[in-house]
């Protein structure tokens, strides 16, 4: 019997929780009981109050009886109509009395207090892992079924969840109802808006209780747990491979379909992952929104920033377990390593030439279409990869970023700096099979190589003469079209020759 004091208030006497009226404390017991007596007549799903059961039946009838009176949009519950109207006020009247931070709606404030509380009341019936939200485990429990009971009536792809399916036919549509109140930018989701935002402001607020390392999303800090534990739940069912995420198992399986469902609306190019057409769209726009906050120079993608700072910090937090290397980037480290294993994963579908990268292999199709997608927006010049571009841009303006940390002589690109630093270290890391010279640079190795053989593999598709190395013919071509790259920064004369330039400048 619950216990009754004062003005009408009434405890549960299991858990204590209080309630002014005593209908609401018997809803309240059924989630100790498990007890769900509404059952729906269409498919059987069972509830524990008839307020559940109202709303669920809706989905079967498609009733929207809630109408917004300031944009229109119907909902099936009243609490969703109450909670789509604080995005037209922006009225956010919980707030959590331990950080501070408003919420629009009660049961935000309720998950969001267990970020400081650590509880995880909803456990998963068949592994046992807990969750803060019910909606979490109801969509961690698709991972055991994969139940998929949504479906696109437009393409007809199956979703686990309505919202999801709801978010899905914004693809088609093309609709982007959620607005960033700073830069006016438009997003699909709100919470990529919320993502979003925290460009503005640098916010971070969830941190690793093992490292200390801090990020702006609470999905990203749980993602990043992972590389402490080593732990990867998601399994492809097809090669066996295993994911920390359940988004990169996605990807994943892209490689298998041959799926590519987001397209650039600008060029039409494909992309297996939403992520990557964002990031595609700003070779077009040109956009580049990541700041270095040191030397003020920008990036359109969050890890070339990363990537880029360490230059002032000269870290290297990579390392080869082998030969001890040390990188400051994972991608260079993972390249490196395939010095040693000699593995070439990825093979051209065209001629099949393998290759250690992935991304080698997309720069090397280029060479059989002879699309060079990368412009300089100053001369027009074209190029296959952006790199390249990157590059040519600074025979413009001269600028040369990166320097030699012993002598101090700069270069227009890193790896220039690092073949650099061999003629102060002694370096010879290439080295000759036949006989066993060695070499600064892979393409003296080349060059070597073709000399007891006489190979001329390099041909000028103009006058048809051959050359055992592709410089060579680059310098040869030139005879033909006349260009002259290389300027004097000192009196202009220009020459299609970088060696003549440096010759050249020693008259001046």
């Amino acid at each position: 019997m619950p216990k009754e004091r004062g003005k009408s208030v009434y405890d549960c006497d299991i858990c204590g929780k209080s309630f002014s009226q005593n209908c609401h404390i018997t809803k309240h017991k059924l989630t100790h009981t498990g007890e769900k007596p509404y059952h729906c007549d269409i498919c059987g799903k069972s509830f524990s109050n008839c307020s559940g059961l109202t709303c669920h039946r809706r989905i079967h009838t498609g009733e929207k009886p809630y109408q917004c009176d300031i944009c229109g949009k119907s909902f099936s519950r009243n609490g969703a109509l109450t909670k789509h109207r604080h995005t037209h006020t922006g009225k956010k009247p919980y707030q959590c009395d331990i950080c501070g931070k408003s919420f629009s709606n009660c049961s935000g404030l309720t998950c969001h207090r267990r970020i400081h509380t650590g509880e995880k009341p909803y456990q998963c019936d068949i592994c046992g892992k807990s969750f803060s939200q019910n909606g979490t485990l109801t969509k961690h429990r698709h991972t055991h079924t994969g139940k998929k009971p949504y479906q696109c009536d437009i393409c007809g792809k199956l979703f686990s969840f309505k919202g999801n399916l709801t978010t899905h036919k914004l693809t088609h549509t093309g609709e982007k109802p959620y607005q960033c109140d700073i830069c006016g930018k438009s997003f699909t989701q709100n919470s990529h808006v919320t993502k979003h935002k925290l460009t503005h402001t640098g916010e971070k607020p969830y941190h690793c209780d093992i490292c200390g390392k801090s990020f702006s999303l609470k999905s990203c800090i749980a993602t990043h747990k992972l590389t402490h534990t080593g732990d990867k739940p998601y399994h492809c069912d097809i090669c066996g491979k295993s994911f920390s995420n359940c988004s990169g198992l996605t990807c994943h399986r892209h490689i298998h379909t041959g799926e590519k469902p987001y397209s650039c609306d600008i060029c039409g190019k494909s992309f297996t992952r939403r992520s990557a057409v964002t990031v595609h769209k700003r070779i077009h726009t040109g956009e580049k929104p990541y700041h270095c906050d040191i030397c003020s120079k920008s990036f359109s993608r969050c890890e070339y920033l990363v990537t880029h700072k360490l230059t002032h910090t000269g870290e290297k937090p990579y390392q080869c377990d082998i030969c001890g290397k040390s990188f400051s980037r994972n991608g260079d480290l993972a390249k490196h390593k395939h010095t040693h294993t000699g593995e070439k994963p990825y093979q051209c579908d065209i001629c099949g030439k393998l290759f250690s990268l992935k991304g080698n292999v997309t720069i090397h199709k280029h060479t059989h279409t002879g699309e060079k997608p990368y412009q300089c927006d100053i001369c027009g010049k074209s190029f296959s990869r952006n790199s390249d571009l990157a590059t040519h841009k600074f025979t413009h303006t001269g600028e040369k970023p990166y320097s030699c940390g012993i002598c101090g002589k700069s270069f227009t690109h890193r790896s220039a700096v690092t073949v650099h630093k061999r003629t102060h270290t002694g370096e010879k890391p290439y080295h000759c099979d036949i006989c066993s010279k060695s070499f600064i640079q892979k393409g003296q190795l080349s060059r070597h190589k073709c000399i007891p053989s006489g190979m001329k593999s390099h041909h000028c598709d103009i006058c048809g003469e051959s050359f055992s190395v592709k410089a060579n013919l680059t310098n040869h071509k030139r005879t033909h079209t006349g260009e002259k790259p290389y300027h004097c920064d000192i009196c202009g004369e220009s020459f299609s020759e970088i060696e003549h330039l440096t010759t050249h400048r020693l008259i001046h």
